[in-house]
């Protein structure tokens, strides 16, 4: 996460919550666990596994404050005495939402964190984390005239499996809170981020980046060829040059990218209308005038593909100048003709 420092641990406790579905159960700890040096390890952990810009808020229907989670972390910043108990409140919660029998058991760890840094303001923090996977470590130690080795079990301290940092600040809103969830892909990924912290997505640069980007490929590979004659070279052309102006601009404004992308009055027309229709159909604030989040631009350029797929013959694939390239047919088929100066 770019703009973000994690400070000092203050405290920390292991608990161990199983799969309800299977009768688990939960196991308890009633004192802090001492982490001796591994400090250093457990950043490390943090800071290699929280790397998206993409960050969240607690929410909850009909109001914020039924939240569970969102209820325990406001205990523990205004009262640190409550963090026993209230890391025992996230347990017991945590164990009811999981169900599904893929989920696994494991170590569930509170951690309290002081002196973080976020957009330049200081704050506590609390970290909430599973570990369901464990490694195998080779051990090596001397004995005798020679070496033994042994084997055991334990955390990857490059990879965490699922967690959340929930950051002291924008409370009435939900805190600002990352996530990342490296085990679960399927439906029953859905009860650590929706079940258990019940977050969305916060509505800030990267959300703003991330939907108007998600709009014009939409527009462009959906909508677009259903209302004009438009071949596959000028849609691919259409979000090169989309994805330029993100590139280039630091503020996003509506009028300009219609104006200087897309620039056909009728097509900029129709582009407002699915604008509307796409926002109410996905449940989004899409914006007219925001700050670009550049590693938004980065994330949402993967997917926007600038490959002309021919049959199972062919990728050709378009970076630049769409008048270099042309389309036609004769007696052999259809074709494209490429120009160019250098071949590499």
């Amino acid at each position: 996460m770019q703009n973000t420092i994690i400070g000092k641990i203050e405290k920390i406790i292991v608990h161990f919550v199983g799969n309800k579905n299977d009768g688990n159960g939960v196991r308890m700890s009633n004192s802090l666990s001492n982490i001796g040096n591994n400090e250093e390890h457990i950043i490390h952990l943090i800071n290699n596994s929280f790397k998206s810009e993409e960050l969240f808020q607690f929410y909850f229907i009909p109001e914020l404050k039924l939240n569970p989670v969102y209820q325990f972390i406001t205990s523990i910043f205004q009262e640190k005495e409550s963090f026993i108990d209230q890391s025992k409140n996230c347990a017991r919660h945590l164990y009811d939402q999981s169900t599904h029998p893929k989920i696994k058991g494991g170590e569930f760890y509170t951690v309290y964190f002081r002196d973080c840094i976020i957009d330049g303001k200081t704050v506590d923090a609390v970290g909430l984390f599973k570990s369901e996977n464990k490694d195998t470590f080779l051990k090596v130690f001397p004995k005798g005239d020679g070496f033994e080795i042994e084997s055991e079990k334990g955390i990857n301290i490059n990879k965490l499996d699922k967690g959340c940092l929930i950051f002291n600040i924008e409370h009435e809103t939900g805190y600002i809170v990352a996530v990342v969830d490296n085990t679960n892909k399927g439906i029953e990924a859905q009860y650590w981020i929706d079940d258990f912290l019940h977050v969305r997505q916060r509505k800030d640069e990267y959300y703003n980046t991330q939907n108007i980007m998600s709009l014009c490929k939409n527009f462009v590979k959906n909508e677009l060829p259903q209302q004009f004659d438009v071949s596959r070279a000028d849609q691919i052309d259409l979000l090169n040059k989309s994805v330029q102006f993100f590139k280039d601009k630091d503020n996003f404004n509506i009028e300009e990218f219609a104006h200087e992308v897309i620039g056909q009055p009728e097509v900029i027309e129709k582009f407002n209308q699915y604008k509307s229709v796409y926002a109410k159909e996905n449940e989004l604030e899409i914006v007219d005038n925001f700050t670009i989040s550049n590693s938004a631009v980065k994330k949402q350029s993967r997917v926007l593909k600038s490959v002309i797929k021919l049959d199972k013959n062919f990728d050709i694939h378009i970076h630049g100048n769409r008048d270099l390239i042309e389309q036609g047919s004769d007696n052999k088929g259809r074709f494209y003709k490429i120009y160019y100066k250098e071949e590499n």
